[in-house]
């Protein structure tokens, strides 16, 4: 029979398969209590009155009486031993009955055991490769990490190198220091590599972030595998109980359920809730892997274009200051060569009005001995008049030669100031050329290759 609490351990009893039946019960032997009759009185017409006969006649039965006393016990065995052939019938179709429900019973439990080993054994398993995955693909993201890291430090370097360069082109002399094209593409340089930088490390920041919460909902899913191997170990080892086990004992306690336990759809909505946030998580991860991806690809390239611009500025500044420091040269050759054919006509020209001094004096001096001719011999002949108009013709000369000779002392000084400009402009173009060539362009051959910013070395 059941139990009355109707719990599962009240179906535990029942299952024992009887395969004989049981010894009859003896009953301990004791003194049966004394049967008290009452005399019957014999006052009938049969009765016999005789003082000789008084004492056999007393406490006696009738025949009828004894007959009929044999008859029902008669009755009364035949009764009982139909009444204990009919319960023995029955005890033992019972017996069988419940023999037959513990073993479907039985049957049943195992059968639901092993469902739920199988129910248990899917989420094991689906727990574990959700484990594996996040596993994996917290890897991957630790590596795209890694690029981020080295891709940052990478960062250094260039940006060392243009606010170098903006320094050294702080030292260009006037009027070469001017805000020119490369020092437009060395600050959109320096800014674009700022601004990666603070990109990098944003993107750093949501990488370990991203990386806790790949860590945290494996770690949900691991506690959830752990408890589902647990329970599966135990189930497994409660299917393989049998009749027969010999580590089965009573735990009449067992028979309810606790207060605590959970229902077969909030247990599985927890092992589901749980690989679905690590699925969601893991495809944040891989979304976040493919934005690294595209972060790395796309800032190394605007680095190594930006790189190129300024490199081609320089380049092409470059070539404008040779140019222009050959010109510059070319018109200092000119300078120094009409420096020296001015020099030569300055020469010419005081060697021209040195040489109108005797003339002049033999002119002078003709006409200062001319004016002591006594009286009327002193006349203004021809030779006279031809001696004045020497006179002034050489003063004429002589003071056109000084005028020249100053204007070409003055242009002198002027092709010596041009050619001190001119060389002051070439050693201004030579520093120019050496900033920007052998300090800013060597300078720049040591910027990191794609591989390198995109964080692959």
């Amino acid at each position: 029979m059941a139990d009355p609490a109707g719990g599962p351990g009240a179906m535990a009893q029942p299952r024992i398969l009887l395969t004989k039946e049981p010894a009859p019960q003896t009953v301990p032997a004791s003194d049966l209590p004394m049967k008290v009759y009452e005399v019957a009185m014999n006052t009938g017409t049969n009765s016999s009155t005789g003082l000789a006969t008084a004492g056999f006649r007393t406490a006696k039965y009738l025949p009828t009486e004894w007959h009929l006393k044999n008859s029902e016990l008669y009755h009364e065995a035949f009764a009982g031993c139909e009444q204990a052939e009919h319960g023995r019938a029955e005890a033992k179709e019972l017996a069988e009955y419940a023999a037959a429900a513990a073993q479907r019973a039985q049957q049943d439990s195992t059968a639901a055991v092993g469902q739920r080993l199988q129910d248990i054994h899917f989420w094991k398993a689906e727990l574990q490769r959700e484990i594996q995955d996040l596993d994996a693909e917290t890897r991957l993201l630790a590596a795209q990490k890694l690029r981020l890291e080295r891709a940052l430090d990478a960062t250094e370097v260039p940006y060392a190198i243009a606010t170098d360069n903006l320094q050294c082109r702080e030292r260009r002399q006037a009027p070469d220091l001017v805000s020119d094209e490369v020092e437009r593409e060395l600050l959109r340089e320096a800014e674009l590599i700022r601004n990666i930088q603070e990109l990098l490390k944003r993107t750093l920041m949501q990488a370990s972030n991203q990386m806790r919460l790949n860590r945290d909902h494996k770690e949900f899913c691991e506690m959830d595998w752990s408890d589902k191997v647990e329970t599966y170990n135990i189930d497994d080892k409660c299917g393989k109980y049998s009749n027969q086990s010999t580590n089965i004992q009573f735990h009449p306690s067992s028979v309810k359920f606790e207060e605590s336990a959970s229902t077969p759809d909030t247990w599985a909505k927890f092992s589901h809730d749980n690989i679905y946030r690590a699925e969601r998580e893991k495809l944040a991860s891989i979304n976040l892997r493919a934005l690294i991806d595209n972060i790395l690809h796309d800032t190394s390239e605007d680095m190594r274009k930006q790189c190129a611009a300024v490199n081609e500025a320089f380049a092409k500044h470059c070539e404008e200051l040779d140019d222009t420091k050959h010109k510059l040269e070319h018109q200092l050759k000119k300078i120094l060569k009409e420096i020296g054919y001015q020099e030569a006509n300055i020469a010419a020209l005081k060697q021209a009005i040195k040489d109108k001094e005797a003339p002049m004096k033999v002119a002078q001096t003709r006409l200062y001995d001319r004016s002591f001719r006594p009286n009327v011999d002193l006349c203004r002949d021809e030779a006279q008049f031809r001696l004045i108009h020497e006179v002034e013709e050489l003063t004429e000369s002589i003071n056109s030669l000084k005028k020249k000779l100053l204007e070409s002392e003055q242009t002198l000084r002027n092709l010596e100031d041009t050619r001190m400009n001119l060389e002051k402009e070439i050693a201004v173009k030579t520093n120019s050329i050496f900033i920007d060539r052998q300090k800013c362009m060597t300078q720049r051959t040591r910027y990191p290759v794609v591989v390198k910013l995109a964080g692959y070395q």
